[in-house]
């Protein structure tokens, strides 16, 4: 049987609580409780899955969970990296999940909205300027070279045999929900992290803003996070060189004034260049995140 790899100091507690629910279900009809998370792991020959829930008001905290599925069809479509509901069932015998609904990212805030409004419209104008497709999971990421906020240069390639966690911003942005909670995030992973920065993970922030967004710029900007700069790397290049980069991830930006609309992405990448997920949106934790590169490093092993 595979086994299925949780992050080391989660395990125990997941374990404890799913004796708990089982103990709190015997002698009660199955109980149902609904969840949503993020998923770190699917595993369809033994129909199990892995998943930073987050709490079940007056039931559990926010944790990594194994769970169980009845049929593999219900993990059917999942991937690393996807935000999902579903409904925990628990009786006196065991526990699964059932009525899996992957959660694609659909904000209602402005500016993610507006962008995917603006690439619609850019393919019907001129359906030759839409990109290639974007990387799916499980497929080599190409290696890229661009300059970091001490006027490095940094490729892809020489960060083999490590996790990269990737993400894309531009300093100007105005509003706490999107690029300023990005880099947040990693902010967040690197402190996580702060022993295996390095050895085992690298954090990429990549600019879309490049005409602006010069190395020092970014270097002021990477003080605002404390960034190690040998580990964390905010990235700039020549236009085309970061529109590749974009293109490969499926990131969009349009000028929009004095400042750009654009998605929001956030990528894991493994230690064999392969990529993991493609986290669209902003509506996972710092701590989701965390737990799925703490699977993808400690798979890698």
């Amino acid at each position: 049987m595979a086994a299925v790899t949780m992050p080391g100091r989660t395990l125990t507690r997941a374990m404890l609580l799913l004796m708990t629910l089982l103990l709190a279900g015997y002698g009660r009809a199955a109980q149902r409780y609904p969840a949503k998370g993020l998923v770190l792991n699917v595993d369809r020959p033994n129909r199990t899955l892995v998943v930073s829930c987050q709490d079940i008001p007056g039931y559990m905290d926010a944790m990594v969970m194994p769970f169980t599925v009845r049929e593999a069809k219900t993990l059917g479509g999942l991937a690393p990296g996807m935000m999902i509901e579903f409904t925990l069932v628990v009786n006196q015998k065991s526990s699964y999940v059932e009525d899996v609904r992957i959660r694609n990212f659909d904000s209602t805030e402005r500016e993610p909205v507006d962008a995917r409004r603006l690439k619609l419209l850019e393919d019907l104008i001129d359906p030759k300027s839409r990109p290639s497709a974007a990387l799916a999971a499980g497929q080599p990421v190409p290696n890229f070279i661009l300059t970091d906020q001490n006027q490095r240069r940094i490729s892809l390639g020489q960060l083999s045999g490590k996790v990269v966690a990737l993400n894309f911003v531009y300093t100007r942005c105005a509003l706490p929900e999107y690029c300023y909670r990005l880099s947040n995030n990693f902010g967040r992973l690197q402190k996580r992290f702060k022993d295996r920065l390095g050895r085992d993970l690298v954090l990429l922030t990549v600019t879309f803003d490049p005409v602006h967004d010069h190395p020092e710029i970014l270097a002021n900007y990477a003080k605002t996070w404390k960034a190690d700069p040998n580990n964390w790397h905010f990235l700039t290049g020549s236009v085309p060189d970061v529109e590749r980069v974009c293109n490969l991830f499926g990131v969009g930006f349009w000028p929009d004034e004095a400042q750009l609309t654009h998605s929001l992405h956030t990528a894991v990448i493994d230690r064999q260049g392969k990529l993991v997920a493609n986290l669209e949106g902003n509506q996972f934790t710092a701590e989701q995140l965390g737990d799925l590169v703490e699977t993808v490093i400690s798979r890698s092993h």
